[in-house]
């Protein structure tokens, strides 16, 4: 059986693109935390996930000692893999698209992830209030966002950006978590979509996984002292 290695899953956003792609999808697998402890080369997480990968880093997937890191490897050898699954959009042209949505999202938004790291199990919009009047970088990447997902969404056949779910939905769906988690403003449509994800099976189940895991890491929280 295929096994899933992954951090914390109220923090790890690069985690749950893949998790949320496999659940969602029905492909079955065995999932393993590594608890983040710190990231420091000394910590229990770093030492655990390096005997496993040269980055030492999660998420990792394993398919009969094939070791794939980097979540954009997983997703794409799981397309290939899962052929029938479809996790990719079934029209050349599509596909062009939602790997560029993809290799956006994978390179870009760099501001949304420094200010913004995911944190499902806060609120914390009196934060994403002030970042968002302090930061134009974080305000040009929600718009950036907006430029991606509008005419996406007005021209997909289906709720989500490419009629059905596909690796382009999971991989935002970390942003949707920031989105909420912050409060951050976007247009209806947007929201819509937001919610959407929100609804996804898959992503339910992450949640709710992320808020039974009660496991505050000050590190990964500079902006709280205490849960």
């Amino acid at each position: 059986m295929l096994k899933l290695y992954i951090g914390n899953k109220n923090y790890s956003s690069w985690s749950m693109r893949p998790w949320v792609l496999m659940r969602q999808s029905g492909i079955n697998f065995e999932e393993v935390t590594l608890r983040f402890d710190s990231f420091a080369p000394d910590s229990s997480f770093k030492q655990q996930a390096l005997t496993l990968s040269p980055t030492g880093k999660v998420p990792l997937l394993v398919d009969e000692g094939l070791v794939i890191w980097d979540s954009l490897a997983i997703c794409e050898y799981l397309a290939e893999r899962f052929a029938d699954k479809h996790l990719w959009p079934q029209s050349v042209a599509q596909r062009a698209r939602a790997r560029s949505l993809v290799a956006e999202m994978h390179s870009s938004f760099g501001a949304l992830r420094r200010l913004c790291p995911m944190n499902i199990e806060a609120q914390l919009h009196e934060v994403g209030a002030r970042l968002w009047a302090e930061h134009a970088d974080l305000r040009d990447d929600v718009k950036q966002l907006e430029n991606l997902w509008l005419p996406q969404l007005a021209a997909a056949s289906g709720p989500m950006l490419f009629g059905q779910f596909s690796i382009a939905d999971a991989f935002f769906a970390p942003v949707c978590m920031r989105l909420n988690s912050y409060g951050l403003p976007a247009s209806d449509a947007v929201r819509s979509y937001v919610q959407r994800i929100c609804l996804l099976p898959a992503t339910q189940e992450w949640i709710q996984g992320a808020l039974a895991e009660h496991d505050f890491l000050q590190f990964e929280e500079p902006y709280r002292q205490r849960r």
